[in-house]
């Protein structure tokens, strides 16, 4: 009986599992919605004024023509934003060559609201051009996790790494944060389900989710923490293989481009 008890619990928990970790999804796809909002809005009130301005030239063809022009480079800008959004959501296909730069600047405008009302300093280091085959919605969920967490643990005031480089044939992401650190005790259970150290705040499925992707990705992700006064916080690192053409280029250079 008992052992019935058991299997039907495990069952649920697992079943609760998967509802929460589709849970986490559904709130990176509206980040990311919002950000594409934001992304179009440029482009929406630049086609707006275009339209003012050819209407009231509406005597004068040329001028027509140039604003026409003019309005035709924003139809362009708005049908990229959509095609590089609706890319990065759709996980089904297959995982293709993506530069993980534009995903991790992706990542950071998702949460550009958050680090200006928390007056955090953003320190970046990208290098141009960091292919990895992967699929973009799942690594773009990580990169948002990871600096959701950085923003919750940091004060105002506080500071934000994010480096991406070239590291012995696979491609390094650092985000890294001075805030409180996570105590010793509890370090080794962060990418545990349903652990967490947000209380009521935090559903413990966040990094859980993200190991299981980067894992996917036949990738590796670690953290290293401290909780030092004045020298606390807390760094996590992923390492995922490079695209094929970079990594032989990594291969016969070395660290040539790390930065």
């Amino acid at each position: 009986m008992s052992s019935k008890i058991t299997s039907d619990l495990k069952s649920r928990l697992a079943a609760m599992g998967e509802a929460l970790q589709k849970s986490e999804e559904r709130v990176t796809a509206g980040r990311l919605a919002l950000e594409m909002m934001h992304e179009i809005r440029n482009p929406l009130e630049a086609l707006a004024n275009i339209a003012y301005l050819a209407a009231a030239e509406a005597d004068h063809p040329e001028e027509v023509r140039r604003y026409m022009r003019l309005a035709g480079e924003q139809l362009s800008n708005l049908k990229h934003i959509a095609r590089y959004t609706l890319g990065m959501a759709n996980n089904t296909v297959d995982p293709k060559s993506v530069d993980l730069v534009p995903l991790a600047e992706a990542a950071l405008r998702i949460h550009q609201r958050a680090i200006e009302a928390k007056k955090i300093h953003l320190l970046k280091r990208f290098p141009p051009g960091l292919p990895a085959t992967v699929h973009p919605g799942e690594m773009l969920q990580v990169l948002s996790n990871l600096i959701v967490n950085a923003l919750d643990a940091l004060p105002e005031g506080g500071k934000l790494y994010v480096r991406l480089r070239s590291y012995e044939g696979r491609i390094q992401v650092v985000i890294a944060d001075n805030g409180c650190g996570i105590p010793g005790e509890s370090l080794p259970l962060v990418f545990q389900p349903f652990f967490t150290t947000k209380g009521d705040q935090g559903t413990g499925l966040g990094l859980s989710l993200s190991k299981n992707i980067v894992e996917r990705h036949s990738g590796k992700i670690v953290v290293r923490s401290r909780t030092s006064p004045g020298r606390s916080g807390t760094a996590f690192q992923i390492l995922v293989p490079a695209e094929g053409e970079a990594r032989a280029k990594l291969a016969a250079g070395g660290r040539s481009r790390g930065v």
